[in-house]
């Protein structure tokens, strides 16, 4: 009998999710079954929306594009659910799994976002920095994903070890991450998808979370379609704050007044008051850390955000 199954990931550039589809990929095919990923960019750089895609199936998928009615969804970063572009909820429906990288428990979680699926959550954060020093999560989030599937930890181990030899060369850290994946795949308990048959024929669906962000694009002439290069810039517009995992915090008693982090901040996000003193627009602030790198005399802190604002 034909089945498969459709997982998405959403995360941030830099967080791993092209390698969690790879590692969540390559484990299914070293279970015998046939495995297909990639990802969507949107704009290339460290901290922008990014979604991946994993198809698995017992027969040659033959299906391609992006995946719109995801089985399983792995949401990297927690503040996406708030992002009216990234959707990371658009076409789950009822008898799905969500699973959330946040120190909420399930029920809270599910509650908070109003998810109608299934909802599973681990701090993939805290054990990134916990076991690797960074929270760098591709193979964490790839052994929640694989843990979700049903598919086996040796096959797991031997993906890891795989995608990850393949952009690193430090074997101790190689090692590092195969522990953190079944680490996280250990942690939680898989949850049964309710696949129904109109899901694997193409028919309409029911219960769908939200209505798919994908639309046809008519053709238009450039003296339409181009943008004009007087129009007024939208960065204060597009609250680039949610990208941050750690925020700046100063602390004005140790302030020389020296003004290196406004001057070194590349987004303009640091501002001045009437003492002299700066501050932050934690609206737009990305969580860079230049300004703590700067600071000569350690007035700044990186403070990590625990729950997405």
């Amino acid at each position: 009998m034909l089945f498969i199954r459709r997982i998405r990931f959403h995360g941030r550039g830099g967080q791993g999710a092209k390698v969690a589809s790879r590692v969540l990929g390559t484990t299914a095919f070293y279970e015998g079954y046939y495995a297909q990923d990639f990802p969507l960019y949107g704009a290339e750089r460290r901290g922008a929306p990014i979604t991946a895609f994993t198809r698995i199936s017992n027969e040659p998928i033959l299906e391609r594009g992006i995946i719109s009615e995801p089985d399983i969804v792995i949401v990297i970063d927690e503040t996406l659910l708030n992002d009216p572009i990234a959707m990371p909820l658009s076409g789950v429906k009822e008898g799905d799994v969500v699973f959330i990288n946040t120190t909420h428990q399930p029920d809270k979680a599910k509650a908070r976002y109003k998810i109608c699926a299934n909802v599973i959550t681990l701090d993939l954060t805290k054990i990134g920095i916990d076991m690797l020093g960074a929270p760098v999560l591709s193979a964490l989030a790839g052994g929640a994903a694989a843990r979700i599937l049903g598919l086996s930890a040796d096959s797991l181990k031997k993906a890891v070890e795989k995608e990850i030899s393949e952009i690193i060369t430090d074997r101790a850290l190689i090692e590092n991450n195969i522990d953190a994946a079944l680490f996280c795949f250990n942690a939680i308990s898989p949850i049964e998808i309710n696949l129904s048959p109109h899901v694997l024929s193409g028919e309409e669906t029911t219960a769908v979370q939200k209505e798919s962000p994908v639309i046809s694009v008519p053709f238009e002439p450039a003296l339409i379609s181009s943008p004009a290069i007087n129009a007024k810039a939208n960065t204060p517009l597009r609250k680039t704050g949610n990208w941050r995992l750690f925020k700046p915090v100063w602390d004005h008693e140790k302030c020389t007044k020296c003004m290196m982090c406004v001057v070194s901040c590349p987004d303009g996000c640091i501002s001045v008051n009437p003492a002299g003193l700066p501050n932050t627009s934690y609206d737009n602030c990305k969580g860079c850390l230049i300004c703590v790198e700067v600071c000569p005399s350690e007035a700044i802190e990186a403070v990590r955000e625990v729950h997405a604002g």
